[in-house]
């Protein structure tokens, strides 16, 4: 028997692999999406519905798995699961255009889906926290003069985005006032202004009026950890100022969000929430474009549901706008009390470097400079 050499192939540029093989230039870019797969999870389907998409997916040599009650009748609806080349993808976008029960529409959004191949590169978000309890470093910059140093120390370090925050969100933690929160954040805003620092400046905050008055300031984006939630105006503020906005997940409040979180499917849940919020967001006049998205790392989680969310990410760009990760010296990373923030932010980066690789749009982070370096390494 003639012993044949087979490799799994893992490195996702398919494209890089074919040209290897000495395959025809002239094809590649047809060819590639041949050799991508891609299973698009699709909710709430009609009977009709699912046996469409599945009869279309096996005209093209792929597949659509559906309850297996859906040949029968005996159920109102199913979730389903398309699977197939971005080629075969294509052709079953195309065939779904002209049939019915609002299927066209469906088409055009798997058509959305597997146009999103655009590999950006991550932006670094640094953090400011300008409070007297963050879990990692609160206390150390609340001084007007302190903070304004570790600013300029996260600009030199390369950071993309400064993400200044008055008000922590660490589990257990309570509520802080407006006015408090504006009494450390205005004096670092004026003095941005003043000395015309052009990177992006986004504010880590829940209330609408905090938000209205750094906006004013020249805050570019604001950092709603609560969704929208907490402040009910907030959506009106991002809408009428047109500054971006992170839409965050979070399970419950920060005084209560580790009490104990379940989820019976945690990805799903937090998509279908982020797909609310982010619909919600649009029909109040806020652009795509402005919408980032959070599924919100340590907030109303399980140390193994956010380790989940991290092998997961991917899906939360189905929603049509870029995705942050903020883990940075969190619980997930399972780090002693005694342990230094030096080491925090080792297996911080360990875990970011996947990301960054993976081509994440944002991470938050505090050590700015050793993912900057990371990131020139990878370039």
């Amino acid at each position: 028997m003639y012993k044949f050499s087979l490799k799994q192939i893992s490195n996702t540029d398919i494209e890089k692999e074919l040209l290897d093989i000495g395959f025809d230039k002239s094809y590649i870019h047809k060819a590639k999406d041949k050799f991508t797969y891609k299973n698009i999870k699709i909710y709430d389907l009609s009977c009709a519905q699912a046996n469409i998409i599945k009869q279309t997916a096996l005209s093209v040599g792929a597949d659509c798995a559906t309850h297996r009650e859906v040949i029968t009748g005996k159920i109102d609806r199913s979730d389903c699961i398309l699977g197939g080349s971005i080629s075969q993808l294509e052709k079953i976008s195309q065939k779904l255009m002209y049939q019915p029960f609002g299927l066209k529409d469906l088409g055009q959004q798997v058509c959305a889906v597997i146009s999103d191949n655009i590999h950006t590169s991550t932006r670094i978000m640094g953090i400011l926290n300008v409070t007297k309890d963050s879990f990692s470093d609160g206390g150390q910059f609340v001084e007007p003069v302190d903070a304004i140093t570790h600013l300029k120390q996260l600009i030199d370090d390369g950071a993309d985005v400064i993400d200044i925050g008055a008000e922590s969100t660490r589990p257990y933690s309570e509520p802080v006032s407006e006015e408090e929160q504006l009494k450390k954040l205005l004096p670092i805003l004026e003095y941005i202004k003043k000395e015309n620092i052009k990177i992006p400046v986004s504010i880590d905050t829940r209330s609408s009026k905090v938000a209205c008055d750094c906006i004013k300031l020249g805050a570019s984006i604001i950092n709603d950890v609560s969704g929208m939630d907490y402040d009910e105006k907030m959506v009106d503020v991002v809408s009428k100022y047109g500054v971006k906005i992170v839409i965050q997940h979070s399970k419950g409040t920060p005084d209560i969000m580790q009490n104990n979180p379940h989820y019976e499917n945690l990805i799903d849940e937090i998509y279908r929430s982020l797909k609310d919020k982010v619909e919600y967001a649009l029909s109040k006049g806020i652009l795509r474009e402005n919408i980032i998205v959070d599924p919100g790392i340590g907030f109303g989680k399980t140390r193994e549901d956010n380790f989940k969310i991290l092998r997961c990410w991917k899906e939360f760009k189905t929603l049509g706008c870029p995705v942050l990760i903020g883990l940075s010296r969190k619980s997930l990373l399972n780090a002693e009390e005694e342990m230094s923030n030096d080491e925090k932010d080792m297996y911080t980066l360990a875990l970011n470097s996947i990301l960054m690789n993976d081509g994440v749009d944002y991470v938050r982070v505090h050590n700015v400079k050793i993912h900057k370096s990371f990131q020139n390494i990878i370039r």
